[in-house]
Formats: C-alpha cells, structure tokens, sequence
C-alpha cells in the first residue's frame, strides 16, 4: 500500500498547539485510553495512503485521537474506520472489510485516502490557521495522483478544505454558491468535481444522520459519476 510522506512532514510542528496535543494524547501517562495502554502510537502527524493510480480522492478531516494517531494510518483503528471500510470493500475501493494496523494488509483499489489536517485536533475542532497550514501537504497528495477525477469530502470542514485548495491555486470560487449538502456533486470551471457525504463519524453513524444504506448509495454514486467524462 503507497503512502505520500514528504520528508518534512514526519517532522511538522507549524501547529504548535496540534503538535502538543497528537504527542500528549500518545504518552500512557497523560491522556492514553486504557485499552490501549500497552499500544505504542504513532503521535506523529498521518500521510495519505492508497492507490497512486486513484480516479478517487477520499478527503476526511483530521487523525482520530486513538485511531490513526496510534496506528499511522487513516481511518485505521477506530469507530470510522470500523463504519468506513466494510463499505469501501462492498463498493470495490478496498481488499478487506476491516483496517487494524500498517501490516494487516489492507490495500485500495483506484481510491486515495487522505485528510483536509494531519494532526489529531483536542476536540475535533481544528483552526482556520489550522487548515490553512495543512494545505501544503493536501496540496502534495493531489501533485502526485495524476488519475484523479472526483473528490468525496466526507463532512464539512473537508469540503471547505478544498474549496480553499482551489481558491489557492487562483480559481475564482465564490464559497457560497457550493454549500455543503450530503449526495450533492460540485462541479468547477478546470478542477475536479466534489460529492459530499456527512462524515463517518461515529457521532454521525451512531445518532443515524448516516446510515450504512445511505453510504452505500453514495459510493454506487460515486462508481456511476466515474464512468462519465469530467475535466480536472
């Protein structure tokens, strides 16, 4: 399985208080679950993971505290995850239902998973510096899949993310006229298009504002948008 992990990210602390936080929540003694208290973490910021060759980019919003900031990987050991990948194997994106750790094999199939932020945030709230900050690492995944044809933003703050990506590289986005709204496809003047999902989200899936069938029609979307023509 490929990851994009430019030299300097490993090593990324232009968000002190992010630093802070994804290397507290990693010590035993401070802020370690007790089911994982013998883990080791990774506690360091996460890279993007998939297939080089990807038509589809899967934007989330940031490591789950005892998820990828332990396991490296995203999306990888927690509540999202266990919601996330029994429906990217059924849809075809992934080689297992069920994503552990680096070495439990999984592998993506024409899917790149990455983040709008690589640091776990305190509370899920991430900062619009924040973000901002970030852009540059966003910015490497998309520099190095040259298949892409559709973002999926999974919630809010991802689907910002890349309408900021955008507004950046100089398109003229007016955010306003693409309000976030779960099932729809964004399209743009020279860019890739966008479809929204609320995020997997254990808060989300638990409470039912995602269901399993609503994300299963979203990705059969999804495999249905892929086969028509869309400009990057």
């Amino acid at each position: 399985m490929s990851q994009l992990f430019p030299k300097d990210l490993a090593n990324c602390r232009k968000c002190k208080r992010l630093a802070k936080h994804r290397e507290a929540v990693a010590k035993k003694e401070i802020m370690r679950r007790k089911i994982y208290h013998e883990a080791s973490y990774w506690g360091k910021p996460v890279a993007g993971f998939g297939d080089l060759n990807a038509q589809v980019l899967l934007l989330g919003l940031a490591p789950g505290a005892h998820g990828s900031n332990r396991t490296g990987r995203m999306f990888t050991g927690d509540s999202s995850g266990d919601f996330l990948f029994p429906a990217l194997y059924k849809a075809g994106f992934a080689s297992q239902a069920e994503s552990i750790n680096l070495d439990d094999g999984m592998r993506l199939n024409n899917l790149w998973i990455t983040a709008a932020a690589r640091c776990v945030p305190p509370a899920n709230k991430l900062l619009r510096n924040e973000l901002l900050n970030c852009q540059a690492w966003l910015e490497y995944d998309f520099k190095h899949l040259k298949n892409l044809k559709l973002i999926l933003a999974l919630g809010a703050t991802a689907h910002d993310s890349y309408l900021e990506l955008l507004k950046s590289r100089g398109n003229k986005i007016i955010k306003n006229k693409y309000k976030f709204s779960h099932g729809k496809v964004h399209y743009f003047d020279n860019a890739l298009a966008m479809i929204d999902s609320y995020h997997v989200s254990f808060q989300n899936t638990n409470t039912g504002k995602l269901s399993i069938e609503m994300f299963d029609e979203l990705l059969n979307k999804t495999l249905s948008i892929l086969n028509t023509k869309i400009e990057r």
